[in-house]
Formats: structure tokens, C-alpha cells, sequence
């Protein structure tokens, strides 16, 4: 191992593609048991690493010098091998949750900020929230003195930061406190990157508060550490430079590579056909719902709808769209109806980028679709039209499906720029 990243469990880790974006193909990831770390940092075998949750002490420990910065928040995540065979410690990840919150437009200066957890990643944010000027740091640990059972104490609360894993990959639809407790909230920030909107932020943008998620903080602390790697920094008590146009870049090309590529709009509008041609086009998999529910039903969505109704079968697509969205990089092509149930709303939005395919009302087809077919479609397009507006990211008028899957791949390429 050269250049890489050490953790326990790394299989949905970005940092690869984020290095190669740096210019660095070598980085790779590093999975080790706790038994074997203290083995792996005696060895010393890497130029220059970054090592993730549950290792950001053990790194510390291992180090001959560590940063004043690395020092005082006591957690290191990133370590250089120097020229004498001495390692050096820094924590690039002050730097990243800082640009993380410029970048969300989030401001601690005079707040009264609460950050959930009590780890390593808490220590980090409450010494940045401090720095940026925070009135008061409360840390909300499961059996501290301020704990989830007197959350109400805290309800001036003008900043929420989550440092735990609730609501990470792949336990996607939980969140670790409700917002609607905290009318004075002005921002909310959620170190998990996967997926890219918690439901945590998904509450937030609900209510209007600003918010953002962990990916900008990753970028950016990964910037700081290859200038470290490579020599280029010599420091990571750096000031943060916001925005930055090479980690806002390379955030763009990890969402466009990692988000699924979902498809909404009304029965036969094409969704099915124009994903089929972007899997091909991009190598990515293709996952049709509707194919999906049949084949676990073991029968047709029109045998569903004839022998348990119409709640039957949307009780089953919530639960398909549950395991199927919270994936990453794939094509999704939905079943028209999916916007009706409020419920698949936050499944559909928390790791995809939505496409609308909105096809001509006498270009759609009832054959085989028994809602088209017991409702008049004007009828079906008026209700659900507003919703797939609301849930869209992209509007894309159909012309032909060569054609929207164009629209969408140039879709793709602009937010990868």
C-alpha cells in the first residue's frame, strides 16, 4: 500500500474516485480488523495514508509528531511517512467540516450548536464550531448528561450536527432526532455521505432550513491530504477558501458517478426503453420496479391489482423502492404511480438524481396498465403531475427515448464539469 485508506469496512468508501480526480490512480482502500492494526502502523509500509472510523486513534498512538490541530482535537486521519521513516499525524478533516458548512451556508458564529455523537468525529466538529464562534457546543451522547431523552432542553438549538452513523448506508430511512422539536434551527449538517441526502436532511429541506451533507467535507479534507501526500502543504491549519473550484469539481463528478439515475413520468411515457439505452450507453445497471415487484410476487402488476387491489401493490412498491433507491450508480426506472404514496418521496430522493419524462397525454398506452385503464389518463395525469414536478431534479419534454436519453446523459456530463 502506497497511498490509501485504512478502515474496518470500506466497500462503499468514495475515497478512490476522489483521489484519482486529485491525480492520484494509486490510492486504495485498506480493510483491516482492530486485531491488526497496531501490526499494520509498526510496519510502516505506505508513503502516506488516511484512515477512517474506528482507527482515528489508533493513527494518533502510531505517530512519531503529530499537528498542534491533530493534537488538540486528538484524533488524527491523515499520515505522512517522512523522508527519516518517521510518520507525521494531521487531521485534514477540520478543514473539510469547515468547508462543508461555508459550503452549505451554514454560520456557528453566536449559535447555540448541538452535535449528536460523542466519537472521535464529534471532537472534530465542536473544536470547528468553537473556532468559527459557536455561543455553545452541547454534545447529545445515548447516556451522557444531555442525551435523546431531554433533547427538549436544547430546543433553541440554532445548529444540529450529526456526527453518528444513523441514517448511513444501509439504514438509509432513519434519523437520530426529529427536527420539528427545534423551531429556532438555522442550519442542520450530516457528516454521512451515503447517501447523499439522510433523511436527516430530507426532514430539513422539508421545513425550509439549510442544510448539507458529508460529501463536500470529504472532497475537501481529501484535497488537504493529497497536497500533504505530495508535499504541497506543509500544514493542515489552513484557511478554508470557500468556494473552492477544484473540490466543488470534483463533488460534481463523485455525484454524477455515484447517484442513480432515476425515471419517473406517467405509464409508457418510455421510461423502461430510455433506460435501457442509458445502461448501455453507461455500463451501469438497469433496475426496472414494476419487473421487480412482479418477480417477487410471482404474478403481473394486472394479477396483483385483480387478486389484492391497488394498496397491495403499492405497499409492495414502497418496499421495493426502499431496498432498490438506496443504492448507488444505477438506472431506475420507476412505475408511474410511485409519486402517489408520500411515503416514497424521501426514497426516491436521497441518492438519485430524479429525471421527469413527460410524454404527451395521447402519446400514452393503457395496454396492460389497469389505472390507465379504469381512470381516464387526463385524469391520472392532472394528479400526478404536480408531484412529479415537485420530485423532479430534471423536466426532459419527450421527443423519443434516443432522444431523452441524450438529454439526460448531457444531464449527467454538465453536472460532472
Amino acid at each position: 500500500m502506497t497511498y490509501g485508506l485504512l478502515g474496518e469496512k470500506l466497500s462503499h468508501s468514495f475515497s478512490p474516485q476522489i483521489h484519482r480526480e486529485l491525480g492520484n490512480p494509486a490510492y486504495t482502500l485498506t480493510e483491516l480488523p482492530p486485531e491488526a492494526v497496531e501490526e499494520f502502523f509498526c510496519k510502516r509500509e505506505f508513503t502516506a495514508i488516511n484512515v477512517t472510523i474506528p482507527y482515528k486513534k489508533n493513527a494518533l498512538a502510531a505517530c512519531d509528531r503529530i499537528s498542534p490541530r491533530a493534537d488538540t482535537i486528538g484524533s488524527v486521519n491523515t499520515v505522512v511517512k517522512q523522508a527519516d521513516g518517521h510518520i507525521f499525524g494531521y487531521n485534514t478533516d477540520a478543514y473539510g467540516f469547515e468547508y462543508m458548512l461555508k459550503k452549505g451556508k451554514i454560520d456557528p458564529m453566536g449559535e447555540k450548536c448541538l452535535v449528536l455523537g460523542s466519537g472521535g468525529s464529534s471532537v472534530m466538529a465542536q473544536y470547528v464550531l468553537r473556532q468559527l464562534g459557536a455561543q455553545e457546543v452541547i454534545v447529545i451522547s445515548r447516556s451522557g448528561e444531555n442525551n435523546y431523552g431531554n433533547l427538549l432542553l436544547h430546543a433553541d438549538a440554532g445548529v444540529i450536527v450529526n456526527t453518528t452513523p444513523v441514517g448511513m448506508y444501509p439504514k438509509n430511512d432513519t434519523s437520530p432526532v426529529d427536527l420539528a422539536q427545534f423551531p429556532a434551527l438555522k442550519g442542520v449538517a450530516d457528516l454521512i455521505y451515503n447517501p447523499a441526502l439522510t433523511k436527516l436532511l430530507l426532514d430539513a429541506r422539508r421545513l425550509g432550513i439549510p442544510h448539507v451533507g458529508g460529501l463536500s467535507m470529504l472532497v475537501a479534507q481529501a484535497k488537504l491530504a493529497h497536497l500533504l501526500f505530495f508535499g504541497k502543504a506543509v500544514s493542515d491549519e489552513i484557511e478554508v477558501a470557500c468556494p473552492d473550484k477544484d473540490i466543488d469539481a470534483i463533488t460534481h463528478a463523485i455525484e454524477a458517478e455515484t447517484k442513480n439515475i432515476l425515471l419517473i413520468g406517467m405509464p409508457s411515457c418510455g421510461k423502461s426503453t430510455v433506460g435501457r439505452i442509458l445502461a448501455e450507453q453507461t455500463g451501469r445497471p438497469l433496475i426496472d420496479t414494476d419487473a421487480v415487484i412482479v418477480e417477487r410476487a410471482g404474478k403481473s402488476i394486472p394479477e396483483i391489482f385483480a387478486s389484492e387491489g391497488e394498496e397491495a401493490f403499492r405497499m409492495l412498491e414502497t418496499v421495493v423502492a426502499a431496498d432498490l433507491c438506496k443504492g448507488a450508480g444505477q438506472i431506475i426506472a420507476t412505475g408511474g404511480g410511485i409519486v402517489t404514496r408520500e411515503r416514497n418521496h424521501d426514497l426516491i430522493r436521497q441518492n438519485s438524481i430524479v429525471i421527469f419524462i413527460n410524454r404527451p397525454l395521447e402519446q400514452l398506452s393503457t395496454e396492460g396498465r389497469p389505472l390507465s385503464q379504469q381512470n381516464r389518463l387526463s385524469d391520472l395525469l392532472k394528479a400526478r403531475l404536480p408531484l412529479y414536478r415537485k420530485l423532479c431534479d430534471y423536466e426532459i419534454a419527450f421527443r423519443s427515448s434516443p432522444q431523452v436519453a441524450r438529454d439526460v446523459l448531457q444531464i449527467i456530463r454538465e453536472k460532472s464539469n
